[in-house]
């Protein structure tokens, strides 16, 4: 049976105080939720999901959002009292939760790790107060700090966000900032994100009457360098594009899907990517020449998600295909092999350690020679943008930004 292959579980929690204005993520302002409806909902789909999948090993659990840090501890510890009960949930497994470091939020803490919760991970996002005013954050530099020196109290491992080429943003300030929070990331973890215009966000209408203005390509390549240079100096090199960790101390929820693990999402708008040994209904691993990887995704709309779970038969799966591992999703979609090629490509290439190609072979069954530009490799190559060493290719440093371009060029 296949009681030796690791699934992540992600829940998406889709509430926010307030909408940040570069935030394109499925979250919501709502005056009231009802904490107990989404309990049961959160609490049937990881049921409908064990039925389906009931030999997995839970490798990591997320709690993302949204703002999950908002969640009552109650539920968090029913949900992973679930996990433990159905799947066993063991001491080394990493269960992680997305936090704001407003004072709030931060006092409640103590009360996430006794609901099972080992490691946090904080949306700092700057270190001074104009900026994040500006980001739409309800938090100040202080409270921030101060956040951080409470997960670092309480938890072993712990990370926190911070974003570059902001309005205004010199290389100056940058580093000095980033210098001033590196003795705050003793856990070992920063995500250091470069600030992107998202479509359909408040900072696209600014930026598109000219009223918003950040550094272009040129100027943010040297952020991304800086950031990279400053952190390998500091112990904590790039393992991925945006993240940043001390040896042992990588984000294992993230590792699971830039290395094309398994992972179930949970919650309005959550996806997943789930593997079928044998076909739909068989769960031995030794049958794995005959498999079928889905990708799913959950209804996006919160009020939509919580009737469809909450609103189905005990044991339905709401009219859902054969395969599906549960109910609220839309439409899942039977990966080929061809789509899984690409995805692990696009996937393992954002990692600092690359992809293996004889990996993504006896993974997907796809032969890379026939569906990889091998003279734009070799020109990648060249112009130090990319690295080959026998069957593992990897992004380098000047590669690591610009990663769509190399993938447009190299995929066939």
């Amino acid at each position: 049976m296949s009681n030796d292959i690791p699934l992540a579980l992600y829940f998406h929690w889709p509430y926010c105080l307030s909408k940040c204005p570069y935030c394109d993520f499925n979250s919501h302002v709502a005056a009231s939720v009802d904490h107990e409806r989404w309990r049961k909902a959160y609490r049937a789909e990881i049921e409908t999901l064990h039925h389906q999948f009931p030999d997995r090993v839970i490798s990591s659990v997320f709690f993302g959002g949204g703002t999950p840090s908002l969640m009552e501890a109650h539920t968090i510890a029913q949900i992973t009292g679930d996990i433990a009960r159905l799947w066993g949930l063991g001491d080394d497994v990493e269960v992680t939760l997305e936090a704001n470091p407003t004072s709030t939020e931060a006092a409640k803490f103590a009360d996430f790790k006794a609901a099972g919760i080992n490691r946090v991970s904080i949306g700092v996002q700057a270190l001074n107060d104009p900026d994040l005013k500006a980001l739409g954050r309800h938090h100040s530099a202080a409270e921030a700090l101060e956040a951080v020196a409470i997960a670092r109290r309480l938890f072993e491992r712990f990370s926190f966000d911070l974003i570059y080429t902001r309005s205004g943003h010199t290389l100056k300030a940058w580093e000095a900032e980033l210098r001033a929070a590196l003795p705050h990331a003793d856990g070992g973890h920063m995500s250091l994100y470069q600030l992107t215009i998202e479509a359909g966000t408040q900072f696209q209408t600014l930026y598109d009457s000219g009223r918003l203005t950040i550094p272009e390509d040129d100027l943010a390549a040297q952020f991304y360098d800086l950031t990279a240079a400053v952190m390998e100096d500091a112990g904590m090199p790039a393992y991925e594009i945006s993240n940043y960790a001390k040896a042992g101390q990588e984000s294992r929820h993230n590792l699971a899907y830039w290395t094309y693990a398994d992972y179930a999402g949970i919650g309005p708008g959550a996806h997943g990517r789930l593997t079928f040994y044998g076909g739909p209904n068989a769960q031995d691993a030794q049958a794995a020449a005959a498999h079928t990887r889905i990708a799913t995704r959950a209804h996006k709309a919160p009020d939509i998600w919580l009737k469809t779970i909450l609103d189905v038969p005990q044991g339905s799966t709401a009219g859902a295909p054969a395969s599906a591992p549960y109910s609220a999703f839309q439409n899942p979609e039977i990966l080929t092999p061809l789509m899984q090629f690409e995805e692990m490509m696009m996937m393992g290439l954002r990692l600092r350690r690359g992809v293996d190609l004889d990996a993504v072979h006896a993974r997907t069954g796809i032969d890379p020679k026939d569906h990889l530009n091998h003279a734009a490799i070799a020109a990648l190559c060249a112009d130090g943008y990319i690295t080959q060493n026998g069957t593992i290719i990897a992004l380098t440093a000047k590669g690591m930004p610009v990663l769509n371009a190399v993938l447009r060029a190299i995929l066939l």
